[in-house]
Parts: C-alpha cells; structure tokens; sequence
C-alpha cells in the first residue's frame, strides 16, 4: 500500500519491480504474514518492527477496520466500491468483504505496484458474482485514476460509490497535496458516497521510535508520514463529508465486533468512514 515517491503524477508507471529497493506494499504484506515480498522488503520490515514492535499488529488491526468498514458500507445497499493503494492480494480483501454482502457488488482496485498486477487474478471474483478489476495508475494523480477507462468501465460516478483509502495517504508528503487528492476524489462521488480511510500517526509514539521508523521508509520507494488525529480529520472534513459516528478513532475502536485489546486507544494508526452529503 503506497506510492512511488520517485514517479511523477500523470507518468504511466513502471513494469519494473524494482526488488533491491523496500516497498511499503510488499512490507506490509510482510507485516501480514504474507509471501510476496523480496529480501529488501523483508529485512527493512524487520528494521521497522525492531524500532516498533507494535507495526504488524497495527497492520492486522487496520486490515479489521477495513473489513468491517466495508461491510457497513455494503449493508447500505452500496454496490461500487473504488478502492485506492490496495497492495498486495490477501485473505478479506474488499471485494471478497463487499461481494459476500451483495454477489453483484464492483469493484476497482488501483494501485501503482506491477507486484500488484501479477496477483490480479487471485483478486478477480468468481462465477456468478460481481466484476473485480486491477488497475496501474498513482494516487498522486487523482485526474488520472478517475479518467481511467478501464475503472470507468466499472463505476458509475452517477451513483453511490465507496472510495477506500486504507493505509496509503501516509505515504503522501505535504508536497504531494493529499488534502487536494482527497478533494478530487471525493468531488468525483455522487452524493451518499461513502469514504473509508485510514492513516498512521506518530501521536502515540516516542519521538526516538518514530525518527527510526521514519528512517526505515526512508530508504524505501515511498517516505512514511504520520499525521495528527486533527489532520486526519480534516481530509474528510476538509472535502465536505460528514463523518460518521464513533469519528475519527484508533483501527480497533471503529465500530468493534469484539470487545478492543488493552492498548487499542493507543494503536498507531486512525480510521474513519464519512459520508457525502
């Protein structure tokens, strides 16, 4: 789940998977207990946990707030779903969430990893039941995504969607305008769409621990910048959505199943879901 920090918006992305360089995608597939990852992947996670033990249990509990998100968003009567920076294929992925609520739901996966393309078909939905499609575009380039033939062949903006952005606005610096690429996005949706999001902070953690950690990622192929609660918020606020009850709160608080583990206030990761008006 990231982007490129070394393409330019609106440059077609690369074929090349770029092994010897740690991807924030292929690392959290890592965190997951996943497979497809590259010994530079592995080795700049194990740094990233070894300043911050909490970072693989901080993914699970992201990867819960998604599943969960999705299916509320489902249960709507929802059935399209634009899912931005997915990464790499794993078990609960959304449209396997979305389409065991509704078999006919859509949806459009996006992300700027070929790793991503090579699982595409582990991702496509099975007989009888909604379109699954993968396309290559960057996130950094909201015009981009949203003009695409091929997600155009999917969504229809003249309805209700459902814009994942789970775990990938983090990988945006200031300078690459994520408040402006949420805008975009957003002003694409129909009124009574809905966006699920969620984004790491340093609010919990030490300034010595996150100054590690930053340095992990920033020797890989996108920096890590975690923002405040307050930051977080006002890209849904910011883009006239109205949130959602309980707000902005920590992955494992967002409408739990189960009663939250000792700690999930303090889980190093925010998640909202908010709704255009």
């Amino acid at each position: 789940m990231g982007q490129d920090s070394t393409r330019e918006p609106g440059v077609t992305p690369s074929a090349d998977l770029r092994p010897e360089i740690p991807h924030p995608a292929r690392m959290y597939d890592y965190y997951l207990g996943g497979k497809d990852n590259f010994p530079a992947d592995r080795e700049a996670a194990e740094r990233a946990l070894a300043a911050n033990p909490e970072f693989r249990s901080t993914a699970r509990a992201n990867r819960g707030f998604l599943q969960r998100a999705v299916r509320f968003t489902a249960g709507l009567g929802i059935d399209q779903f634009l899912d931005i920076g997915t990464g790499i294929p794993t078990a609960g992925n959304t449209h396997e969430i979305a389409q065991d609520v509704d078999p006919q739901a859509r949806v459009a996966y996006v992300d700027n990893d070929p790793i991503v393309l090579t699982h595409a078909r582990a991702l496509m939905a099975g007989m009888g039941r909604g379109r699954t499609e993968v396309v290559q575009a960057d996130l950094r380039d909201p015009a981009g995504v949203l003009a695409s033939a091929e997600v155009r062949e999917l969504i229809d903006f003249s309805r209700p969607v459902v814009l994942v952005l789970a775990a990938v606005l983090h990988f945006l610096t200031d300078e690459d305008k994520p408040a402006e690429v949420v805008g975009t996005l957003v002003d694409a949706l129909a009124p009574g769409s809905h966006l699920v999001l969620s984004h790491g902070t340093a609010d919990f953690i030490p300034a010595e621990i996150r100054d590690r950690v930053t340095g992990v990622y920033s020797k890989a192929t996108a920096p890590l910048v975690g923002r405040s609660r307050e930051q977080v918020g006002a890209f849904l606020t910011g883009s006239g959505l109205d949130l959602l009850d309980p707000g902005v709160v920590t992955v494992p608080l967002w409408r739990p199943d189960t009663e939250p583990p000792a700690g999930a206030d303090r889980v190093s990761m925010y998640g909202a879901v908010a709704r255009k008006p």
